[in-house]
Formats: C-alpha cells, structure tokens, sequence
C-alpha cells in the first residue's frame, strides 16, 4: 500500500473542512429562522382565544388593554317583552336605554332567533348575545331611519349606520357566543348606492348635515356597516360570529381604545365584505380573531380624498396578534383609503390561509395621506396571489389618467406616501409573485427592510417600479421565474440572499433614469448573469 506524506494528507485534511465549513454555510444560510416557531393555523384564530388579555409588546409605545368592567345589572330582552320571528327593535333599544340611564349593565339576548333593525349602543353598556343567540337583522330601510352620521368608504354623510350603531359614547361592549346575521333581503340591498367612486356621488363642498341618503321615493343609500361604533371611547368586541353582513363588518371609525378578540367573520362571495376595518382610530388591540371573507380581511384606512384630508385623523397605534385570515382579498391591507395616514401598525404571529394577496398597500394619487412605521413579524403565509404587495397607481375606472404612472404629477395634500416598513420572520408557502411594487414617481416607495423571509414557491420573481431605499437580508426564494425588474428603482440591496431560479440565473429588466445602485452581496448566485460584478451603477 503507497503512503501518503505527512504534508500532502494535512493538506487534504484542511481541504476537506473548509469545504465541509463552506457546505455548513450554505446549508445554514438557508435555515435563517426557526420555521417550528411560527405559529400554524390550528394555534391561531378564535377557536384559540385564552381569557385574559396578555401585555402587549410593540416596537412603539402602547396603553394596557384591559377588559371592561360593568356595573351588575342584567336586562333580558324576553322578560322585557321581546318575542322570536318578531321585530324587536323597540325592546332591545329600550333596554340599553335604561340600562345606561341608571349607570349601566348588561343586556341579554338569550339564545333563540330574533329580528331587529338598527340599535344604537350607549354608554356603560355589555350588549350580550348568550350562546345559541340569533339576532336577524331587517331589510326594510325603515328600520334603520332616521338617517345617522356615519363615514362611508372614507366620506363623511348621514345615512344608515350600522346595524349595531355607537355614536359619541364610552365603555361599551358586545360579547358573548352568539350569531348576528345582516339585513335579509329588501330595500336596504335593493337600494344601495351603485356609483363606483364615493366623491362622485357624495358633494362633498356640501356640509355633512346636507349629506343625506334615507332612500325615500326609491333614492339611493349607503349600506349599513355591521358593527360600526363611531367617535367612542373604549370599545370592546369578543366572542361573537358575524354572518351575511351587507357591506364592511367591523368597523369602529374616529375610536380611541378598541379591544376585539375572539370574533369570527364570514362574508365569502358578498363584495366589498371586509372582515375588520380599523377607520382613523388609534390605540387598537386585534386579537385571536378568524376571518373568511369577499373582500379585504384586516384592513387600516383613515378617510379618502379631499374629506379625509379635511378630517385628518390618523389610524394609529394597532396591533394584530394571533388571528387567522382564511380567506380574502388580502391578509392585511393598508388603504386604499389613507389620507390621514396610518402610522404605528404592528401585525405578529399571524396565519393567513388562502387568501389572495399576503401583505397588501394600497392608496391612489388623489387619495391623500399613506403610512410609515408599519412592522409585519412572524407570519405564516400561504397564498393564491402576490406575497407582498405595493399598488400606488390604482385602476382608470376609479381614478381615470391619475392611474396612468406618467407624466409625473406635482406634489401636494393628496400625494399618498408610504415609507418606513419592516418586514421579518415571514414564511410564505406558496404565492403568485414573491415581490410587486408600484410605487408613483413622484412619491416613490420608501425605506422598506425585509430580513429572514423564506419563500417556498412563486409562480413570479420580482418587480419594483419607483422606490428607493429598499433592503431584502436573510432571504431564500424559490421562484419558477428568473426575472428580476427594476423601473426607477434605487438604493436596493440583497445581502445574505439565496435564489432558487431556472437554471441558476437571475436574468434582469432595467429601465428609468433614476434606477441605480443596485447590489447583490453574498447572495447565490452572486450576481445576475449579464452583470460584470455583483453591482448596478448608472452610468
């Protein structure tokens, strides 16, 4: 047997750790956060709900949430005189009258099917729905007269309401394990205003008072939200299920301390059924919630165009904790109503199964306002359209030429911006497209940080029109496109990153004369294929 000398068989040794150190790298490179943390869909969601509230932690400073407290008086709507397949509108209004007039309490709903039209929350006041609890709403516009204030796709305007209506009041609840069921049919659907933009219908030179839509002699209406408490101070909503709601679901507008936790809303195949809307409200508590909706699921939005300009009243300080969204347009929404911007949104250790799109930005350049110091954790994500997704332009139909990206249009009040955003610890099954921005150029996208996200498939790899300043680290993807496109785009960075691409090679569109400084550091592979060096630089 021939030996090998001392120098040669060290030499071999030493060859053979590093490359065992180079393939523990790569190997670790690709594990960039435990995936066994990440919460799953049978951990989240109502189902899950505990009884106490746990602290809160946020990257920003936030109140203590605490459960309401209500003095012990108890009204039952049956002992009041209330009768199943009746409308007991009058009943229970008076109820929670009387309850509040002596101090407040809890009124009852006890288990059996009973109709209503519209009934105004008051201060003090625990409106319960015992398990087994069936409360139909009517839909005869009758029942929902005289016309309310209230803010309809971020305009102001007097009409319907909602089918359970606060306005101006403090400490007020709905809990318990019951159903609610939106307006049947009738004049309440059959009347609804059609006009797809709201300003174009709404005169909004107009003073509110003179905004007003009852639907007498067959006119148009707004629909009613389902639960919608509006200017209110301390609002907590737990345990009940919401079906066939006419428009959005949840949806406290100008509220300062909301608490929701433990509901459950299903408004699949009904349009514009948004699951939560938080509407220029702050300090907001989303909890163990499940959604399954027709349109967005949870969504912060802070009034629309030149009212909500006028209004200019943030949505801010929400956090989104344990919640599934099992179906939707998307996970979590910002927009597109936004002028009055949404600042400080914290979303963590959610699920989102089956949705469309995963995270989800929206606004329109006459819309106003946009959003900054948006955080998004620990996210479980399995989807049938775009992972992350950043839609400033809009559609002609709603906007007309404004949607059109060019020619740059002059900055003022109503140029959204968004910037300022955090993205980590995120698992995204499967999806359409990993990454599509759409930025406008004359506010382009801004300070975007995106760090440990694995993307297990997606049909699509990449677009970023008109944004600066944007940084992916810890990132795996796996793409069965290979097409990476930059249009305007400047300030990028993909450090730590791995690509899983057809044949290995990341093929890239560049346009604009603003798109530079892109660059790619310890990523596989290390640079796109037609780049001399692992750098985009506008000559």
């Amino acid at each position: 047997m021939k030996l090998i000398p001392k120098e040669t068989a060290f030499l071999l040794l030493l060859t053979m750790l590093l490359v065992a150190c180079s393939e523990e790298k790569i190997k670790a490179s690709h594990d960039y956060f435990p995936l066994d943390s990440l919460m799953t869909k049978d951990q989240v969601g109502a189902s899950n709900l505990p009884e106490e509230i746990a602290p809160v932690k946020a990257p920003f400073a936030m109140p203590e949430f605490k459960k309401p407290v209500f003095p012990d008086l108890t009204i039952n709507i049956r002992e009041k005189g209330a009768k199943e397949g009746e409308l007991a509108t009058r009943v229970i209004q008076e109820a929670i009258d009387e309850a509040s007039a002596q101090g407040g309490g809890k009124v009852v709903v006890p288990a059996g099917k009973w109709k209503t039209g519209r009934i105004s929350l008051k201060s003090n006041v625990n409106f319960h729905l015992e398990e087994g609890a069936e409360l139909y709403f009517s839909g005869q516009l009758e029942d929902f007269r005289p016309a309310v204030f209230t803010r309809h796709e971020g305009v102001e305007v007097m009409s319907l309401g909602a089918c359970i209506y606060a306005y101006q009041q403090e400490n007020i609840a709905i809990t318990g394990k019951g159903t609610l069921y939106g307006p049947e049919e009738g004049p309440v659907k059959e009347q609804m205003m059609t006009e797809d933009v709201t300003e174009k219908f709404v005169p909004i030179e107009k003073p509110v008072a003179e905004r007003v839509y009852e639907g007498y002699d067959g006119a148009s209406i707004f629909l009613p939200m389902f639960i919608s408490p509006t200017d209110c101070k301390d609002v907590y909503i737990e345990g009940v299920t919401l079906e066939r709601t006419a428009f959005w679901n949840i949806v406290p507008v100008y509220c300062d301390g909301v608490i929701i936790r433990g509901v459950t809303v299903n408004s699949v195949g009904i349009p514009r059924g948004d699951g939560i809307d938080i509407e220029s409200s702050r300090n907001v508590l989303i909890e163990y919630s499940t959604l399954n909706n027709g349109d967005d699921c949870f969504t912060m939005k802070a009034g629309r165009g030149k009212d909500g300009i006028r209004v200019n009243k943030p949505t801010e300080n929400v956090v989104v904790r344990y919640c599934l969204a099992k179906e939707g347009h998307g996970g979590i929404t910002i927009g597109s109503e936004t002028a009055g911007k949404i600042n400080n949104l914290y979303i963590h250790d959610c699920v989102f199964d089956n949705t469309g799109v995963g995270i989800r930005f929206k606004t329109r350049r006459p819309r106003g306002g946009g959003g900054q110091n948006l955080y998004y954790e620990r996210l479980r994500m399995n989807l049938r359209q775009t992972a992350f997704r950043w839609d400033m332009l809009g559609q002609e139909l709603y906007v007309g030429d404004l949607a059109k990206r060019k020619p740059p249009r002059a900055v003022n009040d109503l140029t959204p911006k968004f910037k300022d955003i955090t993205i980590k610890d995120i698992l995204v099954e499967t999806a359409s497209t990993f990454v599509n921005i759409n930025g406008i150029p004359e506010s382009p996208l801004e300070n975007l940080h995106m760090e440990n996200v694995v993307v297990k498939d997606s049909r699509r790899f990449f677009n970023a029109d008109d944004a600066k300043n944007l940084t992916f680290k810890h990132v795996e993807v796996t793409s069965q496109d290979s097409l990476m496109k930059f249009l305007d785009t400047r300030g990028v960075l993909f450090e730590d990153v791995v690509f899983h691409v057809p044949g290995g090679e990341i093929v890239t569109q560049i346009k604009g004369d603003l798109t530079d400084s892109i660059k790619f550091v310890d990523t596989q592979p290390e640079k796109p294929a037609a780049w001399e060096k692992p750098v985009y630089v506008n000559k």
